[in-house]
């Protein structure tokens, strides 16, 4: 790291010249002066502070998708490069992402790519991200590159976020629902068994069995919950880790009744918006399809993509070895067809992405509409069984009495 020490020398009060002195990586003496190309725009330097570069929120898909889109429309507004990267990190709010920003533009500046200094950081920026940037630089279209670039981003997202929200209630129902069954075991059934201890009769069998059920809780909820949280963690940990629970957990995931064909849906959405989009740069098949796979989100699919990358490579048509993997859908087959034989493949690609998308938002809306009366049905069977459990010697001593 170099030490520097900033030294400011002003001849007069119109021009301030900021001269700068520090070691480089090698121990070495350098200088130099900012202010000069300031001043030849014909900016008067008031005030110069550190921006500030660490701490902040991990930089998310959303702020790269923004980033994309604010940086296509400024180059196609005429605004250069290197000045589109410096209003982009300074309109940013967090620190990280300004960071990368001003780290890609130092790379630019020195005579990098733009494509490379994007593939040095590939945690924001997939190889389909940098693939598409370096199609768009090669054939001097990178304007609009990055705006198909955006488009694709911001579609993928949406259909991410209607997938999250079908999700999202039925996941929520059961966290709730699972935190008021464990209230009613730990506090609410021992509360009626010291009630119920006083009646000196027999208890009716269900009552016996939610007590019997509320004891065992009671007494090993450490370890039922060790083992809950334990094994959500190890279970998707080894999902993310190894390949073979991918594939496993990925092919019933397909199967899941009525949530497996959205999420079908989805993944044949954004394969072939992501093929479409890839095409459509100029990028060529074999090289498109090596980031197709990964993009579609599905194990499975990602599979057959490689089966296809290598029956392309070799010769085959890409309907030929679409139709041999399996896997996709008879209408997604034949548009292929149909663009491989007109010449307009990525055409008609989008065109079976925007209908699976329409295909997934009604799904959706169905789904939040159908999940609302099932759940509602789940909890009061659940719920209402105990409630209805630990009163009945309750009614049978009115009977009595």
């Amino acid at each position: 790291m170099a030490t520097a020490a900033a030294a400011v020398r002003s001849k007069n009060s119109k021009e301030q010249i900021f001269e700068w002195e520090g070691k480089d990586k090698n121990g070495k003496l350098v200088r130099g002066v900012i202010g000069a190309s300031l001043l030849r725009q014909g900016i008067l330097v008031t005030k110069v502070k550190k921006r500030r570069t660490s701490g902040g929120r991990a930089i998310k898909q959303k702020d790269i998708a923004i980033f994309t889109r604010q940086l296509s429309t400024m180059m196609k507004a005429g605004v250069p490069l290197l000045q589109a990267f410096d209003i982009v990190a300074r309109g940013s709010a967090n620190p990280r992402l300004t960071k990368l920003l001003t780290d890609i533009r130092s790379d630019v500046e020195t005579g990098t790519s733009l494509s490379a200094a994007f593939r040095r950081h590939p945690l924001q920026f997939d190889s389909l991200y940098c693939n598409l940037v370096e199609a768009g630089e090669a054939g001097g279209i990178l304007e609009a590159l990055l705006d198909r670039l955006a488009i694709y981003q911001e579609k993928t997202m949406a259909l991410k976020s209607k997938i999250k929200s079908a999700l999202m209630y039925p996941v929520a129902v059961m966290v709730v629902a699972f935190i008021v069954l464990t209230v009613i075991m730990i506090f609410v059934i021992p509360a009626f068994k010291e009630v119920f201890s006083s009646f000196g009769a027999d208890l009716p069998a269900p009552t016996l069995v939610v007590i019997a059920m509320s004891e065992f809780f009671v007494k090993w909820w450490w370890a039922i919950f060790g083992l809950l949280f334990g094994g959500i963690y190890f279970f998707l940990e080894s999902w993310k880790r190894s390949e073979k629970m991918q594939m496993t957990m990925d092919r019933l995931l397909l199967k899941v009744p009525v949530f497996g064909e959205l999420i079908n849906k989805s993944v044949i959405a954004r394969w072939t918006r992501t093929l479409s989009t890839m095409f459509a740069a100029g990028v060529p098949l074999v090289e498109a399809l090596d980031s197709v796979g990964g993009a579609s989100g599905n194990a499975v699919y990602a599979k057959a993509t490689e089966q296809i990358q290598k029956d392309v490579s070799t010769g085959s048509a890409l309907t030929t070895s679409m139709t041999a993997t399996g896997v996709f859908p008879t209408m997604v087959l034949q548009m292929a067809a149909i663009g491989e034989e007109s010449g307009s493949l990525d055409h008609m690609l989008a065109k079976a992405a925007e209908f699976y998308e329409e295909e997934v938002d009604d799904m959706v809306k169905g789904l939040s509409s159908l999940m609302e009366p099932f759940i509602i049905v789940i909890l009061g069977v659940l719920i209402g069984g105990i409630v209805i459990s630990m009163y009945l010697p309750i009614f049978k001593l009115g009977q009595v009495v």
